[in-house]
Protein backbone atom coordinates (compact mmCIF):
# COMPACT_ATOMS: atom_id res chain seq x y z
CA UNK A 1 0.00 0.00 0.00
CA UNK A 2 1.31 3.45 -0.92
CA UNK A 3 2.25 5.71 1.99
CA UNK A 4 1.68 9.43 1.35
CA UNK A 5 4.72 11.66 1.52
CA UNK A 6 5.01 14.06 4.45
CA UNK A 7 4.04 17.56 3.23
CA UNK A 8 6.96 19.97 3.07
CA UNK A 9 5.31 22.34 5.58
CA UNK A 10 4.80 19.64 8.25
CA UNK A 11 7.41 18.62 10.83
CA UNK A 12 7.66 14.81 10.55
CA UNK A 13 8.06 14.54 14.35
CA UNK A 14 4.51 15.89 14.82
CA UNK A 15 2.79 13.36 12.55
CA UNK A 16 0.00 11.26 14.08
CA UNK A 17 -1.66 9.71 11.03
CA UNK A 18 -0.62 9.08 7.43
CA UNK A 19 -2.78 6.96 5.14
CA UNK A 20 -3.85 6.59 1.52
CA UNK A 21 -7.52 5.67 1.10
CA UNK A 22 -8.15 3.80 -2.17
CA UNK A 23 -11.25 4.26 -4.33
CA UNK A 24 -14.27 2.61 -2.67
CA UNK A 25 -12.28 2.48 0.57
CA UNK A 26 -12.68 4.10 3.96
CA UNK A 27 -10.58 5.09 6.94
CA UNK A 28 -11.29 6.06 10.53
CA UNK A 29 -9.24 7.55 13.34
CA UNK A 30 -9.64 9.08 16.78
CA UNK A 31 -8.03 12.53 16.61
CA UNK A 32 -6.97 14.56 19.64
CA UNK A 33 -7.95 18.15 20.23
CA UNK A 34 -5.44 20.38 18.45
CA UNK A 35 -4.84 17.95 15.60
CA UNK A 36 -4.63 19.35 12.11
CA UNK A 37 -5.67 17.02 9.30
CA UNK A 38 -5.05 17.51 5.61
CA UNK A 39 -7.07 15.61 3.02
CA UNK A 40 -5.48 15.65 -0.45
CA UNK A 41 -7.02 14.78 -3.82
CA UNK A 42 -3.73 13.64 -5.31
CA UNK A 43 -4.88 12.76 -8.84
CA UNK A 44 -8.13 14.72 -9.04
CA UNK A 45 -10.48 11.76 -8.79
CA UNK A 46 -11.08 11.43 -5.04
CA UNK A 47 -14.42 12.14 -3.40
CA UNK A 48 -14.22 12.28 0.40
CA UNK A 49 -17.42 11.77 2.39
CA UNK A 50 -16.71 12.93 5.94
CA UNK A 51 -18.35 12.34 9.32
CA UNK A 52 -17.20 13.55 12.75
CA UNK A 53 -18.28 12.33 16.20
CA UNK A 54 -17.24 13.71 19.56
CA UNK A 55 -14.93 10.98 20.83
CA UNK A 56 -16.01 10.89 24.48
CA UNK A 57 -19.71 11.40 23.67
CA UNK A 58 -20.38 10.02 20.17
CA UNK A 59 -24.08 10.88 20.38
CA UNK A 60 -22.82 14.41 19.62
CA UNK A 61 -21.80 14.54 16.00
CA UNK A 62 -21.44 16.64 12.89
CA UNK A 63 -24.68 18.39 11.99
CA UNK A 64 -24.55 19.48 8.34
CA UNK A 65 -27.67 21.66 8.63
CA UNK A 66 -26.17 23.70 11.48
CA UNK A 67 -22.82 23.77 9.70
CA UNK A 68 -24.58 25.68 6.91
CA UNK A 69 -27.00 27.66 9.09
CA UNK A 70 -24.70 29.24 11.66
CA UNK A 71 -22.32 30.91 9.15
CA UNK A 72 -25.20 31.41 6.66
CA UNK A 73 -23.14 29.71 3.98
CA UNK A 74 -23.83 26.46 2.15
CA UNK A 75 -20.46 26.44 0.38
CA UNK A 76 -17.56 25.15 2.42
CA UNK A 77 -14.28 27.07 2.46
CA UNK A 78 -11.52 28.45 4.67
CA UNK A 79 -12.82 29.72 8.01
CA UNK A 80 -15.96 27.57 7.92
CA UNK A 81 -16.78 25.69 11.16
CA UNK A 82 -17.96 22.08 11.19
CA UNK A 83 -20.57 22.21 13.95
CA UNK A 84 -22.08 19.54 16.14
CA UNK A 85 -25.77 19.21 16.94
CA UNK A 86 -24.98 20.84 20.30
CA UNK A 87 -23.68 24.06 18.77
CA UNK A 88 -20.02 23.24 19.34
CA UNK A 89 -17.17 23.43 16.84
CA UNK A 90 -15.76 19.99 16.13
CA UNK A 91 -13.40 21.36 13.48
CA UNK A 92 -12.64 24.48 11.46
CA UNK A 93 -11.54 24.60 7.84
CA UNK A 94 -8.23 26.45 8.11
CA UNK A 95 -6.99 26.04 4.52
CA UNK A 96 -8.60 25.05 1.24
CA UNK A 97 -7.14 24.97 -2.27
CA UNK A 98 -10.11 23.12 -3.77
CA UNK A 99 -13.32 25.10 -3.29
CA UNK A 100 -15.21 22.16 -4.81
CA UNK A 101 -17.21 20.70 -1.95
CA UNK A 102 -20.83 19.79 -1.21
CA UNK A 103 -23.03 19.88 1.90
CA UNK A 104 -26.34 19.33 0.08
CA UNK A 105 -26.37 15.85 -1.49
CA UNK A 106 -24.61 13.44 0.86
CA UNK A 107 -22.97 10.17 -0.24
CA UNK A 108 -24.18 7.59 -2.72
CA UNK A 109 -25.20 4.11 -1.53
CA UNK A 110 -21.61 2.86 -1.61
CA UNK A 111 -20.37 5.85 0.37
CA UNK A 112 -23.07 5.37 3.00
CA UNK A 113 -22.16 1.69 3.38
CA UNK A 114 -18.48 2.58 3.79
CA UNK A 115 -19.31 5.22 6.41
CA UNK A 116 -21.34 2.58 8.24
CA UNK A 117 -18.34 0.22 8.27
CA UNK A 118 -16.27 2.99 9.85
CA UNK A 119 -18.94 3.77 12.43
CA UNK A 120 -19.26 0.09 13.38
CA UNK A 121 -15.58 0.06 14.37
CA UNK A 122 -16.47 2.53 17.13
CA UNK A 123 -19.54 0.71 18.45
CA UNK A 124 -22.09 2.61 16.38
CA UNK A 125 -24.62 1.46 13.76
CA UNK A 126 -26.66 2.68 10.80
CA UNK A 127 -28.62 5.06 13.04
CA UNK A 128 -25.39 6.96 13.62
CA UNK A 129 -24.64 7.53 9.93
CA UNK A 130 -25.98 11.04 9.55
CA UNK A 131 -25.67 13.29 6.45
CA UNK A 132 -22.02 13.82 5.60
CA UNK A 133 -19.89 16.59 4.13
CA UNK A 134 -18.50 15.78 0.67
CA UNK A 135 -15.06 17.09 -0.23
CA UNK A 136 -13.43 17.55 -3.68
CA UNK A 137 -16.68 17.29 -5.65
CA UNK A 138 -18.57 20.57 -5.94
CA UNK A 139 -22.27 21.40 -6.16
CA UNK A 140 -23.84 24.82 -6.61
CA UNK A 141 -27.47 25.93 -6.54
CA UNK A 142 -28.74 27.74 -9.63
CA UNK A 143 -29.95 31.14 -8.34
CA UNK A 144 -32.92 31.17 -10.71
CA UNK A 145 -34.20 27.61 -10.93
CA UNK A 146 -32.88 26.30 -7.61
CA UNK A 147 -31.52 23.24 -9.41
CA UNK A 148 -28.35 21.58 -8.16
CA UNK A 149 -25.44 21.96 -10.56
CA UNK A 150 -22.53 19.52 -10.30
CA UNK A 151 -19.22 21.39 -10.70
CA UNK A 152 -16.83 18.46 -10.40
CA UNK A 153 -13.25 18.59 -9.17
CA UNK A 154 -10.70 21.35 -8.81
CA UNK A 155 -8.12 18.99 -10.29
CA UNK A 156 -5.09 17.05 -9.03
CA UNK A 157 -3.36 18.17 -5.86
CA UNK A 158 -6.25 20.06 -4.25
CA UNK A 159 -6.22 19.90 -0.45
CA UNK A 160 -8.29 20.96 2.54
CA UNK A 161 -7.04 21.32 6.15
CA UNK A 162 -9.21 20.92 9.26
CA UNK A 163 -8.22 21.99 12.77
CA UNK A 164 -9.81 19.76 15.42
CA UNK A 165 -11.33 21.59 18.45
CA UNK A 166 -12.56 18.59 20.47
CA UNK A 167 -11.39 14.97 20.43
CA UNK A 168 -13.26 13.36 17.55
CA UNK A 169 -13.84 10.10 15.77
CA UNK A 170 -13.32 10.84 12.09
CA UNK A 171 -14.74 8.54 9.43
CA UNK A 172 -14.03 9.20 5.75
CA UNK A 173 -15.18 7.23 2.72
CA UNK A 174 -13.67 7.68 -0.75
CA UNK A 175 -16.74 7.02 -2.89
CA UNK A 176 -18.40 8.60 -5.93
CA UNK A 177 -20.63 11.66 -5.71
CA UNK A 178 -24.29 10.83 -6.52
CA UNK A 179 -24.48 13.60 -9.17
CA UNK A 180 -21.24 12.70 -10.93
CA UNK A 181 -22.18 11.39 -14.42
CA UNK A 182 -18.80 9.72 -15.00
CA UNK A 183 -17.06 9.37 -11.65
CA UNK A 184 -13.30 8.88 -11.78
CA UNK A 185 -11.73 6.91 -8.98
CA UNK A 186 -8.36 7.74 -7.47
CA UNK A 187 -6.84 7.66 -4.01
CA UNK A 188 -7.43 10.12 -1.18
CA UNK A 189 -4.38 10.97 0.93
CA UNK A 190 -4.80 11.78 4.62
CA UNK A 191 -2.12 13.35 6.81
CA UNK A 192 -2.61 14.52 10.42
CA UNK A 193 -0.26 16.16 12.86
CA UNK A 194 -0.18 17.93 16.25
CA UNK A 195 -0.95 21.66 15.97
CA UNK A 196 -2.55 22.59 19.29
CA UNK A 197 -0.99 26.07 19.29
CA UNK A 198 -3.22 26.99 16.34
CA UNK A 199 -6.35 26.84 18.50
CA UNK A 200 -5.34 30.18 20.04
CA UNK A 201 -4.94 31.91 16.67
CA UNK A 202 -8.22 31.62 14.79
CA UNK A 203 -8.75 34.06 11.94
CA UNK A 204 -12.55 33.82 11.79
CA UNK A 205 -13.98 36.65 13.89
CA UNK A 206 -17.64 36.22 12.98
CA UNK A 207 -19.75 36.60 16.17
CA UNK A 208 -21.70 33.37 15.57
CA UNK A 209 -18.48 31.45 15.06
CA UNK A 210 -16.90 32.94 18.19
CA UNK A 211 -20.00 32.03 20.20
CA UNK A 212 -19.74 28.43 19.03
CA UNK A 213 -16.03 28.40 19.93
CA UNK A 214 -16.90 29.68 23.43
CA UNK A 215 -19.43 26.85 23.81
CA UNK A 216 -16.72 24.42 22.73
CA UNK A 217 -14.10 25.77 25.12
CA UNK A 218 -16.57 25.66 28.02
CA UNK A 219 -17.32 22.00 27.34
CA UNK A 220 -13.61 21.19 27.13
CA UNK A 221 -12.80 23.03 30.36
CA UNK A 222 -15.65 21.27 32.19
CA UNK A 223 -14.53 17.82 31.08
CA UNK A 224 -11.33 15.97 30.48
CA UNK A 225 -9.46 19.00 29.20
CA UNK A 226 -8.92 20.50 32.64
CA UNK A 227 -7.93 17.17 34.15
CA UNK A 228 -5.41 16.21 31.47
Amino acid sequence: MRIPATPADVDPSTLTWVESVPPSGYATKVLARGSRIRLIDIEGGACANLLLYRAEAPWERLNVADTMKVPWQAYLGAGHPLLSDQGRVLATVVADSSGHHDMLCGPDATGRQLLLLGAIKHGMDIRDVAPSVTLFRGVRVDPVSGALEFTGSAGPGAAIDLLIHLPVVLVVANAAHPLDPDPPATALDVVAWRAGEELADLSNQDPEYLRAVQNTEAAWAAGSGERS
